[in-house]
């Protein structure tokens, strides 16, 4: 899709409350892009069938999870159910270095330690709205996948995750799903060609400044 070798990748987060679509939206800006990837969190827990250590996660004990994380190898992590889950910063720099954008899906606090860690001047994040909290909880109920007591706490939680819409570069309300994923991928698009993101630039830059100077 975009020329990968002048560029460097972007740390694309998205985050909204349970049910707005935002899973929907990942998996087809990943079917849109074949060099997006999604990244592979690091956790405590055990592995279960059928998962390998790397694809599905990092699979490390606590003890090293934390030496990773002191080290400030974790570009955000958080303590959920008991365990430990956390992006290690390592295979994403890898991947941006080599001109390819990693996908996050994180909620507002993971947000912001990535913003704030080294690799931060890199991210794009974008919060995806509701369009009403009625439609929010319909979507929930249809899918089919929770309790009523699961919905019920999914629903508290999801003002949460929306108070903290204004710390985001884009917000966008997932009214209709085709018209968000065409937003969704202009703005990728457009964040793609900033200036910081393209560091080839200075030397082409110094290239025309050489022949101008042998021009006069």
């Amino acid at each position: 899709m975009t020329d990968m070798c002048n560029r460097r990748g972007l740390l694309i987060i998205l985050s909204s409350p349970s049910g707005a679509g935002k899973s929907t939206l990942a998996r087809r800006l990943m079917q849109w892009d074949e060099g997006l990837s999604f990244s592979v969190s690091a956790t405590t827990r055990a592995p279960r069938k059928g998962e390998e250590h790397g694809r599905e996660y990092f699979f490390l004990s606590e003890d090293e999870f934390k030496n990773q994380v002191t080290d400030g190898q974790m570009l955000e992590h958080a303590h959920v159910f008991g365990n430990f889950y956390g992006s290690p910063a390592g295979p994403v720099k890898k991947t941006i270095e080599a001109g390819n954008d990693v996908l996050f899906d994180v909620d507002w606090q993971g947000e912001q330690q990535i913003r704030n860690s080294d690799l931060g001047k890199h991210a794009l994040s974008i919060f995806i709205l509701p369009p009403s909290i009625t439609e929010l909880h319909r979507r929930l109920v249809s899918r089919g996948q929770d309790s009523e007591e699961v919905i019920s706490k999914r629903m508290l939680k999801s003002w949460d995750e929306i108070s903290h819409w204004g710390a985001y570069d884009y917000v966008l309300i997932n009214d209709d799903l085709d018209e968000t994923e065409a937003e969704l991928k202009t703005i990728i698009a457009a964040e793609r060609m900033r200036r910081e993101q393209q560091p080839a630039l200075q030397d082409h830059v110094r290239v025309l400044q050489t022949e101008f100077e042998e021009m006069s």
